[in-house]
């Protein structure tokens, strides 16, 4: 089939069968065109909450395809690559992660959502990139934390708030870890007027140079604000597909990444393509299936953030 083919054949599809697809904005451009929803991970699951659809499919990685089951138990959820994983969601394995936490039995437990659910039943709330300051500012000073999984977010965090009573599991994201200030600084000489936009999954040194640091859905806010027409884009290049079509009149620049060439691309994001997505939705298979036990435990975290106000 070609690609108008498929995006046809997605659509017969969805309406079928009553599917709504969810889908990430580091996903392929072709991936965000046949989707109902783009966004970030959470806000996409709590869409998938709200809803009213009997099928799910999440065009992502696999953590977040767990989440949206997690607050969605009576949904089929699917993914079109099971997979698909995530080097920062892997680099925190629920089993170790509960021998750590049993080292620090006094430390509240704040986990980034990029975790499975194994590690989000282990933690008492969860967090996003944009809300991460709130939530651990919403915890008393004098209380001791753990912060999960991400090192780069994580020590942000911990500047940010003086908290020198949080602990700091030792993850991170291989595409976020790869820009570097060399080449961010060589991007900057080129285009002087050019605004700096940081993921805070970054090394501290490389969020320093950010006029701007937040996650996805926050660069896009400052993105239509700013009154700037260039801008440094220092997270995964799958967004600036949005970028573009919403901010046309803007340039978008993506940062180099150190390993070389499309090294700020995530290559679990664009194992997810319109074939393997028709495929999903006509088998409706792989499905989410999750422990209720896991599934409860990790809802009661998710749900603690959400209170927070």
């Amino acid at each position: 089939m070609t690609q108008q083919e498929l995006m046809q054949r997605i659509e017969e599809l969805k309406r079928q069968k009553g599917a709504v697809i969810l889908a990430h904005y580091y996903t392929a451009p072709e991936v965000q065109a046949v989707a109902d929803f783009l966004g970030d991970s959470l806000a996409l699951s709590v869409k998938a909450r709200d809803i009213d659809a009997p099928i799910i499919l999440f065009a992502g990685v696999n953590f977040m395809a767990e989440t949206a089951k997690v607050l969605s138990p009576d949904k089929k959820v699917l993914i079109p690559v099971a997979e698909a994983g995530c080097s920062l969601a892997e680099s925190c394995d629920a089993a170790e992660f509960a021998a750590f936490k049993a080292k620090y039995p006094d430390h509240k437990v704040v986990s980034y959502v990029n975790t499975s659910v194994g590690v989000k039943a282990l933690t008492d709330v969860c967090c996003t990139s944009s809300n991460a300051l709130q939530v651990v500012e919403s915890i008393p000073a004098e209380q001791p934390i753990i912060f999960a999984p991400d090192r780069n977010l994580g020590g942000y965090i911990r500047e940010k708030t003086g908290r020198k009573n949080m602990v700091l599991w030792n993850g991170a994201c291989d595409v976020h870890e790869k820009f570097f200030v060399e080449g961010i600084e060589a991007l900057k000489k080129e285009h002087p007027e050019a605004k700096v936009v940081v993921h805070p999954e970054c090394k501290a040194e490389v969020t320093a140079l950010g006029d701007y640091v937040g996650s996805t859905a926050g660069i896009l806010e400052y993105c239509a604000q700013s009154e700037a027409d260039e801008f440094i884009v220092v997270t995964e290049a799958g967004i600036l597909a949005e970028m573009e079509k919403k901010l046309p009149a803007k340039r978008f620049i993506p940062a180099p990444s150190s390993c070389g060439k499309r090294c700020n691309e995530c290559e679990s994001m664009k194992m997810v393509t319109l074939e393997n997505i028709a495929a999903c939705l006509e088998s409706e298979s792989p499905e989410v299936q999750l422990d209720e036990a896991t599934r409860t435990a990790a809802e009661k975290a998710i749900l603690n953030m959400v209170a927070i106000k």
